[in-house]
């Protein structure tokens, strides 16, 4: 079981800086510095010692979608709408390599923890492997049929995990490049998947408002939360395997605890969609990115203890398993005891729940359609952009010709 929590999370520092939506965060090894990303193509390197400047990188020529700190902090990686991966020292100079073989929007960069290579998810359909210090690509992984949006090592490095808009999580071998398991539960596009610190274990966040989680030895779905009412955006895990946060298009964070199976904490900071978080590695902190241009960074003040030594020995994934008992999928409900609202820096009662289950879950299943059905007319409308534009050129074209030929 888990010990209980000293105190409520709370809000440590707010950073303004980006001018776009906050499309990422990730902290450094030692929590010295964080790193966001936005859809103004820069990318942001603060510096958690009070009073000190942040770095600003240009270099993308599109939006900044995804970011990565080395294992050892000494490297940063970026991916960009503009189809490129860099790789930038993050100090003052800001001095980066940039890397090609994607042909569309780069979504998801992730660092092998040798950091030797490191692992990136694309729209055009594929998860592609690199060597960071020799700087080449190394291989493809290409069964999904949708744009893929996120990729992760396992722990160990063996294992490559990827999240599709083909509405599966898939699981990879990474020395036999074969796809080991699909997982097909989600209702919708699949939008962020990480494996839990033990690496015996996925979570994956969808569009359907819903996070899973999977044993990947026996494939069995291990818990199912439904306790968003919006897309859920992304995902971590505190480095002890016992707490899991999200971050969602409803405006808030959530706490859950995997343990007992239950909701702790919905936060609320952001003013409009929360687009990511992520926990430091010892877990003393997490941080959250929105469509506000914000970036926040909370004190988890989980109970107290050496989160080094957890995280050389994660629990074990049984005790995870437990919590869903003998059924494989079950939905929690938002729990009446421990759960409490963080509003800013200070703690709220917990939200009332006075509709039933089943007009929730209607109107849950209803708001997720909206939300495909929003991405779907999105999808079309840049594609007829995109004919309008070629339609324009050839009647240019053609008109150059005619007076060209007329004598």
């Amino acid at each position: 079981m888990a010990a209980p929590c000293a105190e409520d999370p709370s809000l440590e520092r707010h950073f303004k800086g980006h001018r776009d939506a906050v499309t990422c965060v990730d902290f450094s090894i030692k929590t010295k510095q964080l790193a966001s990303g936005s859809m103004d193509s820069c990318l942001m390197v603060w510096h958690m010692k009070p009073q000190s400047r942040a770095y600003r990188f240009t270099g993308h020529k599109d939006a900044v979608t995804c970011v990565n700190f080395s294992p050892s902090g000494q490297l940063l990686a970026s991916g960009s709408r503009d189809k490129t991966v860099r790789l930038w020292v993050p100090n003052v100079k800001g001095e980066s390599t940039s890397f090609r073989a994607h042909t569309a929007t780069v979504r998801s960069v992730h660092f092998c923890s040798d950091g030797q290579s490191f692992v990136t998810a694309s729209d055009d359909k594929t998860v592609k492997v690199w060597s960071t210090h020799r700087q080449k690509f190394l291989f493809s992984l290409s069964q999904h049929i949708n744009w893929v949006r996120c990729a992760k090592f396992s722990p160990d490095g063996r294992l490559i995990v990827s999240a599709s808009d083909d509405k599966t999580v898939k699981l990879w071998d990474k020395s036999s490049r074969e796809c080991v398991h699909s997982y097909c539960e989600h209702g919708s596009f699949v939008t962020y998947v990480d494996f839990h610190p033990s690496g015996t274990c996925i979570a994956a966040a969808g569009m359907d408002n819903t996070v899973k989680v999977w044993d990947v030895r026996t494939h069995r779905l291990l818990q199912h939360y439904q306790l968003h009412s919006a897309a859920v955006n992304a995902l971590s895990f505190h480095p002890s395997g016992s707490y899991l946060i999200t971050a969602s298009s409803d405006s808030t964070l959530k706490i859950l605890d995997l343990m007992e199976g239950r909701l702790l904490y919905t936060l609320h900071g952001h003013q409009g969609p929360a687009t990511t978080v992520a926990f430091s590695r010892t877990g003393e902190y997490f941080a959250s990115g929105g469509s506000d241009e914000q970036v926040m960074v909370w004190k988890s003040n989980f109970d107290v203890v050496d989160h080094g030594e957890v995280m050389k020995v994660p629990r074990p994934p049984a005790t995870l398993a437990s919590s869903a008992g003998n059924l494989p999928e079950v939905d929690f409900p938002v729990p009446s005891g421990r759960g409490r609202s963080v509003e800013s820096v200070q703690s709220q009662p917990q939200e009332p729940v006075s509709m039933p289950q089943t007009l929730t879950s209607t109107l849950e299943h209803i708001v997720g359609q909206l939300d495909i059905l929003t991405q779907t007319v999105s999808i079309l409308e840049q594609r007829l952009t995109l004919t309008e534009d070629k339609l324009k050129q050839c009647l240019e074209n053609q008109q150059l010709i005619m007076q060209r030929t007329t004598p």
